[in-house]
């Protein structure tokens, strides 16, 4: 698996003719309520409401076959890569932790994913279903590691560029990377002077200590309502490419990423998860200092449990 090698604008576009067209072209939403143009890629409206979708497709088409696939998640990768892989005849065992979200394990099961609960947080899932493909020789599929999955999200960027035209800034979600690197790879490509923020949950800090100091730094735990962005262990691959695909991460609470939900479903009539949200936690945090200025981010996920909704709505 190519797994080292830099992200690429190129392959970025070619991703565009081997992901699904249903996660592809999604509304792009826009408000002048924060006090300056906001522009929000709406990766909400498709089968597994999630951005996902796009990378595992791409990563897919690049790695054929029928060999059964593993990989871990908090869901939102899983159901992508249950999707692709139903449709491309691939077994795939799904480890989640199992304090997971139940509509994610729910999903990954209805896409046709065996899903195992081990491990109290996504890290310790990650454990066991790496020793699982280890065992079993199965291939062990890893957000944030695997070049074609970070690509495959930078198809966002490629279609947000082409819908915005000229953007000053551009908020990305950071977790295990491959949204932020791969965004920010075609960004950093086509329009060199638009400054990348990535935004971290403050509860889940790993990312943005290993961007500062340059190499992998992990923390003992992780409390964050964000479960898609709830990293404690970075992954190497992903903290070599942000070095070259962002400018700088910013650290956004729970409250901050409530505030950004409320605020994309009172704007847009969206529900939007914690991680999703979080670029948009990161561009309100900022909104001070972003007076006239041209902002964008993706709303990336918007799978809420009923439960979840009633306590944060």
């Amino acid at each position: 698996m190519t797994k080292h090698r830099q992200l690429s604008a190129d392959r970025i576009a070619e991703a565009m003719g081997r992901i699904d067209p249903v996660f592809l072209h999604s509304p792009v939403l826009t408000s002048e309520a924060l006090g300056f143009h906001l522009i929000a890629k709406d990766e909400t409206d498709n089968p597994i409401r999630s951005f996902k979708g796009r990378g595992t497709g791409n990563f897919l088409a690049a790695h054929p076959g029928k060999e059964p696939l593993v990989t871990a998640s908090a869901g939102n990768f899983g159901q992508g890569l249950a999707y692709n892989a139903a449709r491309s005849g691939r077994a795939l065992t799904v480890f989640a932790s199992v304090n997971a979200n139940p509509l994610k394990i729910e999903a990954m099961r209805r896409f046709g994913a065996e899903v195992r609960l081990e491990g109290e947080d996504f890290d310790a899932a990650k454990q066991a279903g790496r020793a699982f493909a280890n065992a079993s020789g199965h291939l062990f599929v890893e957000d944030g590691a695997s070049a074609e999955i970070a690509e495959g999200a930078g198809t966002i960027a490629l279609e947000l560029m082409e819908a915005a035209g000229r953007l000053d800034r551009v908020y990305l979600p950071l977790g295990n990377g491959a949204l932020a690197a791969g965004m920010g790879a075609w960004i950093k490509a086509r329009s060199p002077e638009t400054r990348v923020i990535a935004v971290a949950a403050k509860g889940a800090p790993c990312m943005a200590l290993s961007h500062q100091a340059g190499h992998p730094v992990s923390t003992r735990s992780v409390n964050t309502i964000a479960d898609g962005v709830a990293v404690r262990e970075p992954v190497p691959e992903a903290v070599e490419w942000l070095k070259e695909t962002i400018d700088a991460v910013v650290l956004v609470d729970d409250d901050e990423i409530l505030a950004a939900m409320r605020f994309a479903r009172d704007e847009w009539t969206r529900i939007v998860e914690p991680a999703g949200a979080a670029g948009l936690a990161g561009v309100m945090k900022d909104k001070a200092s972003l007076e006239g200025v041209r902002v964008a981010t993706p709303l990336c996920g918007g799978n809420v449990t009923a439960a979840q909704a009633r306590e944060w709505f």
